[in-house]
């Protein structure tokens, strides 16, 4: 038995309620969809953004998944804790009534300074889809750079805001290659478990799945993937299964139902807001500061760092500069912000003492999507999930773990739709760029072959046994391949290179990295509840012997 399929038997063991409300006593006595939610929101709100000359102990850059544990760890541990935005709160409806846009119709809610989506599918049916919106600081930053462009999310919990939640431990035979100078046994048995526990992480009950309408597509694949002789497993996901359950029942306002995932989820996705931020505001001793962007951070005079911060408008303009003294630093911008900001402070003299790791290790996860053209008697459904919760294993044959991904679109388009995980060796690095004053990223487009050979491995097979297609109208005129884009870019500050085996510095006392720029550029699933296992590890050894 593969260590997927025994962790999704063992997440079974219990019953899935059981297994989330078992975790829920975690958040105390508030319920996920209530009073946490309304804790997160206070978090944000309660003392203000950050003033201008302020002395604090602990400043956390972002408030993803590793900046999220750190601060949630640090608070318990006694220590104030102030948290650094450059997206938006995320805690106030728009004229619709609701908090995020729907996928099918962005707004101005939808893209960080954009007057153009930049949807992953740029065409359906043949027919270009992205649209004029208005300039705003929206969730979604579809960054390009280096021939890729990195999606990335904007706001209080960070890239939990934006993806489809799916929650998976690799396999502990990858783990070595993943993170090869970190203890396996302690990652396994402390510290993932710890994050699933924080995280909510929970999966479909294999019953309901049989039956729901949703899952039409995901059936579909998985019989496609077995009739080909791949191992189909069910995924993890920090979706509320029983919430989802009763969307399809009518009793709830629909979410997952409804198509939401690309723009946020507005009722049933346990984001950090839901978990380890609502945790954090508990404790009364973390501030968050959204609208707020880092741009240096160097030592102070009498001891600490001194910090720049620029206030931002919804328009991206800066309406204030701020400067404070942290006693410590923590960067966790997610691989991209933690990598670039980096690489700047050290190329212009404010860290200059960062050493040549800084930068390196850059990887895309793997990620390339693709679609299949089903034959008329394997409809995928015209109501599907956005969540997704089912992937093909291809891994040590193949080098690719497909995820089964949903096209919510609201009619039935007999396709099959994958993003793929692969073991795509390539890596790229960050550098300085004197004349533009900016950070550049060496990516190249080419780079994604080995991911499209490792991809094809499975779905070439697919095709040929169904007598099937791939789709060539989704991300262009004839072209086949997503091979533009990455939702996980992971690296650029690697463990025990760039820093120390904890997430130190090297060469500064009193910084630390702790996001997904650790991880040097693969993870074979999908990063997040690595990152926040990571986390876990880093920050525990951090309180226990620097402070």
């Amino acid at each position: 038995m593969s260590d997927t399929t025994q962790q999704n038997k063992d997440s079974r063991g219990v019953s899935r309620r059981r297994f989330i409300a078992g975790t829920s006593s975690i958040f105390g006595a508030m319920t996920l969809a209530g009073h946490v939610a309304a804790a997160a929101e206070q978090v944000v709100t309660a003392a203000g953004p950050i003033a201008s000359g302020a002395h604090v102990p602990v400043l956390v850059i972002g408030t993803g998944y590793g900046g999220s544990v750190a601060a949630l760890r640090l608070a318990q541990a006694g220590v104030d804790v102030q948290m650094i935005e450059m997206g938006m709160a995320w805690d106030t409806p728009g004229s619709d009534g609701k908090i995020f846009a729907n996928t099918t119709s962005p707004d101005y809610r939808s893209y960080w300074l954009r007057t153009r989506t930049k949807q992953p599918l740029s065409n359906f049916l043949g027919f270009p889809i992205d649209k004029d919106v208005p300039l705003y600081t929206g969730i979604l930053d579809a960054e390009e750079m280096g021939g890729i462009i990195v999606y990335q999310g904007r706001g209080v919990g960070g890239g939990s805001l934006v993806n489809g939640g799916m929650a998976v431990t690799p396999k502990r035979e990858n783990f070595g290659a993943i993170l090869p100078s970190v203890d396996a046994d302690e990652m396994y048995g402390t510290y993932y478990p710890r994050a699933n526990a924080g995280l909510g992480v929970g999966t479909v009950d294999p019953t309901w799945f049989e039956s729901a309408d949703c899952y039409q597509y995901a059936r579909v694949g998985r019989k496609q993937a077995q009739r080909s002789g791949f191992p189909f497993v069910f995924v993890p996901d920090v979706y509320d299964w029983d919430y989802m359950e009763q969307e399809a029942a009518g009793t709830v306002p629909k979410s997952a139902l409804a198509g939401e995932i690309l723009y946020g989820n507005n009722y049933g996705k346990k984001s950090l807001q839901k978990t380890y931020l609502a945790q954090a505001a508990v404790t009364g001793k973390v501030t968050i500061s959204p609208l707020h962007k880092v741009t240096s951070v160097s030592p102070a005079a009498a001891g600490g760092y001194t910090v720049v911060i620029d206030q931002l408008n919804t328009t991206g303009g800066t309406t204030a500069t701020k400067t404070v003294t942290a006693d410590r630093v923590f960067f966790a911008a997610g691989s991209v912000g933690t990598s670039k900001l980096l690489v700047k402070l050290k190329a212009t003299g404010a860290l200059p003492s960062l050493n040549s790791e800084i930068g390196q290790g850059w990887g895309d996860n793997g990620n390339v999507m693709c679609g299949r053209a089903n034959h008329l008697w394997d409809p995928t459904g015209a109501l599907q999930a956005s969540i997704p919760c089912g992937g093909i294993d291809n891994w040590t044959a193949g080098g690719a773990f497909a995820e089964v991904a949903p096209l919510p679109t609201g009619i039935e388009t007999y396709a099959s739709f994958y993003l793929s995980i692969t073991k795509n060796p390539n890596r790229a690095q960050f550098s300085w760029n004197a004349a533009t004053n900016s950070v550049d990223l060496n990516w190249q487009t080419a780079w994604k072959q080995p991911a499209i050979d490792m991809a094809k491995s499975i779905f070439d097979k697919i095709n040929a046994k169904e007598g099937t297609i791939y789709r060539t109208d989704l991300f262009g005129v004839y072209k086949i391949w997503g091979d533009h884009l990455t939702y996980h870019p992971l690296g650029g500050a690697v463990l025990n290179k760039a820093t120390d085996n904890y997430g130190r510095l090297q060469g500064y006392s009193g910084l630390y990295v702790i996001d997904g720029s650790l991880i040097p550029g693969n993870t074979s699933v999908n990063p997040f509840v690595t990152i926040t296992a990571l986390a876990e590890r880093n920050i525990e050894t951090i309180i226990a012997t620097d402070l």
